[in-house]
C-alpha cells in the first residue's frame, strides 16, 4: 500500500514559525494554491473571521495557564454569547449540571438536551437489534442539533456523545460547537492516554483490529 506523506510524517512543527525549515514532503511548500485561496477567502467573511480572532486571542492569552473548561468559558464571553447549547451523553448528566451550574454562574443562559432525548427504538432506523444491548433508544444526534437550533443558541458545547454521534451532532448544528469531553470509558475519558501507551500497554491498538 503506497502511503503518501503528510503532516502526520512530520514531527518538526516548524509551520509555527516564519523561518522554519521544513522537510521535502512539506505541505506548507507544496501546498495546492487553489485550496489554500479558497480556504483564506473564508477568513474574509464577517463571522467566520470574528471567530478566528477570538479563538487565536484565547490560545494566546491563557495558553498553558486556563483549563479547557476556563477556555470554554472564555471563548463563549468574547463572541458575545448569551445562550449557550449542552449537548450531552446521558451517561453524563451529572457532568453536565455542574457544567450548566458554572456556565449560569458566569451569566450564561443554558440549555441542554440529551443524547436519548425523544426515546425513538433503534430498530426503527435500520440498526441491528444486537445493539440493544447497551439499550433499545436511539442516540439522537440530529435531534440534539435541531433542539438546541430551535433555541437559537450562540456557541453549543458537546459532552461525551459517542464516536459518529458526535460527527451527526456538528454536521447538523446551526451554532459554532466545541468539544469539552471526548467520551472513552475504558479511560475516564482521558483519550490521549491510549496515544501515549500505544508503544506499552496499549499495542493491541496497533493491528488487532
Amino acid at each position: 500500500m503506497k502511503t503518501e506523506r503528510s503532516c502526520i510524517d512530520c514531527a518538526s512543527g516548524n509551520c509555527s514559525w516564519e523561518d522554519g525549515q521544513y522537510p521535502d514532503f512539506c505541505l506548507s511548500t507544496h501546498m495546492d494554491e487553489e485550496i489554500l485561496a479558497k480556504a483564506m477567502e473564508e477568513y474574509k467573511k464577517e463571522d467566520i473571521n470574528r471567530l478566528a480572532v477570538i479563538a487565536a486571542e484565547v490560545e494566546a492569552d491563557n495558553y498553558c495557564k486556563m483549563t479547557r473548561l476556563e477556555e470554554t468559558v472564555e471563548f463563549a464571553k468574547k463572541i458575545g454569547a448569551k445562550k449557550i447549547g449542552i449537548a450531552t451523553c446521558v451517561g453524563l448528566l451529572e457532568e453536565s449540571r455542574i457544567l450548566a451550574k458554572i456556565l449560569r454562574s458566569h451569566g450564561f443562559e443554558v440549555y441542554g438536551i440529551g443524547c436519548k432525548s425523544g426515546t425513538q427504538k433503534k430498530v426503527d432506523i435500520g440498526i441491528p437489534e444486537r445493539c440493544n444491548a447497551t439499550g433499545s433508544n436511539i442516540c439522537n444526534p440530529i435531534l440534539q442539533a435541531k433542539s438546541l437550533n430551535a433555541e437559537q443558541t450562540d456557541l453549543n458545547i458537546l459532552m461525551g456523545l459517542c464516536v459518529g454521534h458526535d460527527s451527526l451532532f456538528y454536521k447538523y448544528s446551526d451554532a459554532p460547537v466545541t468539544t469539552l469531553v471526548a467520551k472513552d470509558r475504558v479511560l475516564a475519558h482521558n483519550t490521549v492516554g491510549a496515544i501515549y501507551q500505544a508503544d506499552k500497554y496499549y499495542k493491541k491498538v496497533f493491528d488487532t483490529f
